[in-house]
């Protein structure tokens, strides 16, 4: 049996993740931070705590934010009793995900993407999941073409017109016609090795437009507290480091945000811009807009841990790769922590 992890604090303070837009060389002519090519991080004011209504977590309060998806279109194998990595929870999560992302971002005019992009004409989202992405951004430019990849078919049963998903390997030589002004990537973190995200980033910025941008969004893996409510010794404190060691013995590294950025000026592209969230997890932020994110927040990764965990841990464990059982346990155990009262938690992004 493996040893339960225990969940020491970080030797040293977390660093800050990012969301990156970098452009190609000929940039167009807009109002945009870090056109001098330098790069800028935007961060945010500490989160406030809503005190009348510091209860802790309550599935019942997120139920409704999501709706469960299903779809025959579902394929995928059979990983320790779970259909992964495309199964109706995991779906579920990635559009929890979405409307977090939706959320954090409602005081600007675009919610979708903030690569400075008024009439983009062809857009790909890497990593399309549940195509909600793809769909709300064909919906929202009519006249541009958006097409969604992954490597399992979306549940999604309908699109727009000028939506495209797409069974393909970004890894593998690309097939399509035209260049993109935007290629969207989100919550990639795991998916590549080092070689293959360099080999990525190379292949996108052959593929972008002049004056096109590449956005991608990634988090932290660790949750974080600023007034001391997440006790040092507890498994959420300890997720984090966990999952980070597991990557990194996979040879798939979780800690994509810590890297994207340089990877990208490496793959020629300039301007970059980086934008730093603190994300909450659950409904204890006084502010009306973080408030309902952190709820949404709790229902992604409460839907998700099941997904996150199984894999890693069964495969990359310490001391050795861990049971499915051992892996179930764990997870309730972070999952009751996470409803726990008087927590006032967040991760970066």
């Amino acid at each position: 049996m493996a040893d339960e992890p225990k969940s020491p604090s970080p030797a040293v303070e977390p660093s800050q993740p990012r969301q990156t837009e970098a452009g190609t060389s000929e940039q167009p002519e807009v109002d945009a931070p870090g056109n001098d090519g330098e790069s800028t991080v935007e961060t945010v004011d500490p989160l406030e705590v809503d005190i009348s209504s510091d209860s802790g977590f309550a599935e019942d309060d997120v139920g409704s934010e999501t709706t469960s998806i299903t779809s025959s279109l579902l394929r995928g194998h059979i990983e320790n009793g779970r259909k992964g990595p495309s199964d109706d929870q995991q779906f579920e999560t990635m559009d929890a995900g979405h409307l977090f992302y939706l959320l954090m971002e409602s005081g600007h005019d675009n919610l979708l993407f903030r690569s400075p992009l008024k009439s983009p004409k062809h857009i790909l989202d890497i990593g399309t999941g549940t195509g909600t992405f793809a769909v709300d951004v064909a919906d929202k430019f009519p006249d541009a073409t958006v097409y969604g990849v992954d490597l399992y078919p979306p549940p999604t049963p309908w699109v727009p017109p000028n939506c495209f998903l797409q069974v393909e390997d970004v890894l593998h030589d690309w097939s399509w016609s035209h260049k993109f002004d935007l290629v969207h990537m989100r919550l990639m973190l795991g998916a590549f090795t080092n070689n293959e995200w360099d080999a990525l980033y190379r292949t996108i910025y052959e593929n972008l437009e002049p004056g096109g941008w590449l956005e991608q969004v990634e988090l932290d893996v660790r949750v974080m507290s600023d007034d001391g409510t997440l006790a040092k010794d507890s498994f959420l404190a300890g997720w984090g480091d966990n999952f980070l060691g597991c990557s990194k013995r996979s040879g798939r590294p979780l800690s994509t945000q810590e890297t994207m950025a340089g990877r990208m000026a490496e793959a020629g592209f300039v301007n970059l811009n980086d934008h730093l969230f603190k994300c909450p997890l659950g409904s204890w932020p006084r502010d009306r807009r973080l408030k309902e994110a952190g709820r949404v927040n709790f229902h992604h990764w409460s839907s998700g841990l099941d997904g996150w965990a199984m894999w890693l841990l069964t495969k990359h464990g310490a001391p050795k790769p861990w049971s499915a059982d051992e892996v179930r346990v764990y997870v309730a155990k972070v999952r009751q922590e996470l409803k726990q009262k008087g927590l006032h938690i967040y991760h970066l992004t």
